[in-house]
């Protein structure tokens, strides 16, 4: 199950997500979002756990978890899917 993570603060790391999502389960990947011009974390990841009731026990025990002083924000990722709203034409 993919999960989404947002409300991170800045120093987080993808390590320091990979060690606490681990105490739920089998952690495949983290992906933390960095900004393209300065390479600095936009606040979010995405977490990979092949488990569903893992991931699901993940989402309920950190969400609203306090982590470097923010609250953190946990729930399944969201297919991006075909949006009608954006377009393929220029």
């Amino acid at each position: 199950m993919n999960i989404y993570v947002s409300n991170l603060g800045l120093s987080v790391q993808a390590d320091d997500l990979k060690k606490l999502f681990s105490t739920y389960g089998i952690v495949i990947s983290v992906a933390l979002i960095l900004d393209k011009i300065t390479n600095r974390s936009r606040g979010f990841a995405f977490v990979d756990m092949p488990e569903t009731g893992e991931a699901e026990k993940a989402i309920h025990g950190l969400n609203g978890l306090m982590l470097e002083g923010r609250l953190i924000k946990v729930s399944e990722s969201r297919s991006r899917g075909n949006d009608a709203s954006r377009s393929n034409f220029y």
